[in-house]
């Protein structure tokens, strides 16, 4: 998707909108199974739930910053009893952003996927700006196992993180946002005991994805998109990091775990 932003952003109240998500950070506010599993990324130990993976929540700005009315959903929102894989999105909405416009392009997106695609609520459970900080996406899923609509088959049991920019090849993904989604990833993995370097099954539920329904496929507890979606995200630039953020999501979970981070 590719987003018209200077009709996007005509005439929004940087400043104010600054200084609202200063204040929030502040805060602290953070089927049928195939006779074999088909390896999507054979590389890797596999995840073990008793294993003590805990770490430290980020900080998350909450979704009253881009969205004040709540969502309606025509259904309650559906939760799965554990995350198992966090899967790695980018925007394509371009990278030139400031700080302030973040909340405008949260909003924009929201807007297709409920309003172009009526879902219930945006998709990604998380949304990751150039500077680092973390937005709640999908309503109730900060802490909770929401099942989001991000990756097509392989919804239920997983956190979507979309990353706000273009990340294909020769793009620079900026460290901050790199250093966050390891962060983000280390959090939501460990509070199900799971190691951001190994390896998971997952069931696909839904014949549109890359693997028929019913089947069973081995992912990387952090991966990309294109692992279980026909698609190129989250482009090549930022997939190429997912090694990087799995050794740093794994060193997040090595510390004690403790209160946000406001940093």
């Amino acid at each position: 998707m590719t987003i018209d932003r200077r009709m996007l952003l005509r005439g929004m109240g940087r400043a104010a909108t600054a200084g609202v998500i200063g204040a929030a950070l502040a805060a602290g506010d953070t089927g049928r199974p195939a006779a074999t599993a088909r390896q999507a990324h054979p590389t890797g130990p596999r995840a073990q739930a008793a294993a003590p993976w805990a770490a430290a929540r980020p900080a998350v700005v909450p979704r009253t910053v881009w969205q004040a009315a709540p969502t309606r959903r025509k259904e309650p929102a559906r939760t799965a009893t554990a995350v198992k894989a966090v899967f790695i999105h980018h925007t394509n909405s371009g990278n030139d952003y400031t700080p302030a416009e973040v909340p405008d392009l949260i909003r924009y997106l929201s807007g297709d996927h409920t309003e172009n695609r009526d879902w219930d609520d945006v998709g990604y459970n998380f949304f990751v700006d150039r500077t680092g900080t973390i937005y709640e996406g999908r309503a109730g899923g900060i802490a909770n196992p929401v099942v989001g609509a991000h990756t097509m088959g392989f919804n239920v049991g997983t956190v979507g993180v979309a990353a706000i920019g273009s990340f294909g090849a020769g793009a620079t993904v900026p460290a901050p946002m790199v250093e966050a989604i390891a962060q983000l990833a280390a959090w939501k993995l460990g509070m199900y005991g799971v190691d951001p370097r190994a390896s998971t099954v997952l069931v696909s539920t839904n014949d549109a994805s890359k693997y028929p329904e019913g089947s069973r496929t081995v992912f990387h507890t952090i991966s990309g998109h294109r692992d279980g979606y026909w698609t190129r995200c989250p482009g090549a630039a930022l997939y190429s990091l997912l090694p990087q953020i799995r050794d740093r999501a794994a060193h997040f979970q090595s510390r004690p775990a403790g209160p946000a981070s406001t940093a």
